[in-house]
């Protein structure tokens, strides 16, 4: 057997509370060839998540190839010269699991829920088509026919497309700028030899991590781990680096989408700094105060109170780069997206003035921890909090989330909303229904 680079750390997250303690346990081992696996051991039902997670996404393309990384998610399931196309999924439900996948602008992800008795079975295949992927031309041309599909569907849909040229204004130069999806022209000019060089780079044990959760035993589950992935070769050469930073905005930015559709729609982006740092924390609480659900400011200050809006949200996703905070909301008959965007620069006013009430903010803190929480009774949902946080930054940033969460206070609120809630750092969208009337008061 390989030697194994071992007991490389273990993760001890402590969920503290008011009288309740939860302690989970991740530990880190390494293969020779780079490829990292992120154990925890949850004894129970006989039942494991098996993931692996490429640091690939959106953010790593380039003009001419955007929506590569989601087409070779696609053309993952299309075989190796043991397994045929489609069979994958096939061979994994034959056993009582589920399979899937994902692509996101940091990190292309490949899951099987599975009986712990079937582990093996998952590695087996995972680890075929990291090596062994055939990227069969025959499979390539229908395969990027129904991703095209996708992207029609995504140019119909008129909030799809709003939220897309909101994103290409706010950024000029950092890749966050295009779809996940890709644009058209790129998908239909991207050519299977593109597929194999990208493959070549980034599907290598070095750039991927292997997280397991479940009812397994780590020193077994590694060993599965070795036997399986240990003789694929590491990538001699490292990933590129996204090296293109984002220049700070100088000015407000406004899109118009005129699209066939009977409902407007306003969308504000303001740009919000990457995971991990200081600020993201109270920001993540301010999204929920501010957008999140029927009780959030928002939606009942535009929705109930001044009976301006059909819906009000919100969110903000911390991601591996500078993302954006977004609001968006739709006018209710009678009124129109400019009273709504005056509705909702008069909360953002609010917050960087007076902040939060002590209720709302720990309200807001118990929200997240019990969302946090929850999602880790799940095999499956746990191993995407470990899979996401590696990929982004490094599963250790679970250690100190809710720690950071508690410590966040109303001048913390305040001084972050003063900082990033600033006309200079927004971009606004108004999605504008085709032969409507475009300015104040010929809407009503």
């Amino acid at each position: 057997m390989r030697k194994l680079i071992l007991a490389a750390s273990c993760l001890a997250l402590v969920v503290s509370g008011a009288g309740a303690v939860d302690t989970l346990a991740v530990h880190q081992d390494s293969l020779a060839n780079g490829l990292k696996i992120l154990t925890v051991e949850k004894p129970g039902l006989p039942l494991v998540s098996f993931q692996v997670w490429y640091r690939v996404g959106s953010r790593n393309e380039r003009p001419g190839i955007t929506g590569i990384s989601h087409l070779l998610e696609h053309m993952m399931f299309k075989g190796t010269d043991k397994i045929g196309p489609e069979e994958f999924s096939r061979i994994v439900q034959k056993y009582g699991g589920h399979s899937n996948a994902f692509t996101s602008q940091d990190y292309t992800a490949y899951y099987e829920n599975i009986s712990t008795e079937f582990l093996s079975v998952a590695m087996e295949l995972e680890s075929d088509r990291m090596a062994n992927l055939k990227l069969d031309p025959r499979e390539f041309e229908p395969e990027r026919n129904v991703v095209k599909e996708e992207r029609r569907l995504r140019e119909n849909s008129p909030y799809g497309r709003l939220f897309e040229e909101m994103n290409a204004a706010a950024y000029t130069a950092h890749p966050y700028g295009w779809p996940v999806l890709g644009w058209m022209t790129d998908i239909e000019a991207i050519t299977p030899q593109d597929l194999r060089d990208y493959y070549r780079i980034y599907y290598a044990p070095n750039n991927a991590a292997c997280v397991i959760v479940g009812a397994v035993n780590r020193k077994e589950a590694v060993a599965l781990v070795e036997k399986y992935f240990g003789g694929i070769p590491r990538n001699k050469t490292s990933p590129p680096k996204v090296a293109t930073v984002e220049p700070p905005q100088m000015g407000e930015r406004r899109v118009k989408v005129l699209k066939d559709t009977r409902m407007p729609l306003v969308a504000m982006g303001y740009h919000t700094p990457e995971i991990g740092q200081p600020d993201t924390y109270a920001l993540e609480l301010l999204s929920n105060i501010l957008s999140n659900g029927e009780s959030s400011r928002l939606y009942r200050s535009l929705v109930y109170d001044k009976q301006l809006a059909l819906f009000a949200g919100g969110y903000n996703d911390t991601q591996t780069d500078p993302t954006l905070f977004i609001f968006y909301s739709a006018p209710l008959k009678g009124h129109n997206t400019e009273e709504l965007e005056q509705a909702i620069t008069e909360e953002l006013e609010k917050i960087r003035r007076d902040g939060v009430s002590p209720r709302e903010l720990q309200k807001s803190k118990n929200q997240l921890e019990a969302d946090f929480i929850f999602q880790q009774q799940r095999n499956n949902g746990l191993a995407v909090q470990i899979g996401s946080a590696q990929t982004r930054l490094s599963w250790s940033y679970l250690n100190s989330y809710l720690k950071n969460i508690r410590a966040v206070s109303n001048q913390d609120i305040i001084s972050a909303a003063n900082k990033y809630f600033i006309d200079q750092n927004r971009t606004v969208a108004t999605l504008i229904p085709t032969g409507a009337p475009q300015s104040k008061g010929e809407a009503q």
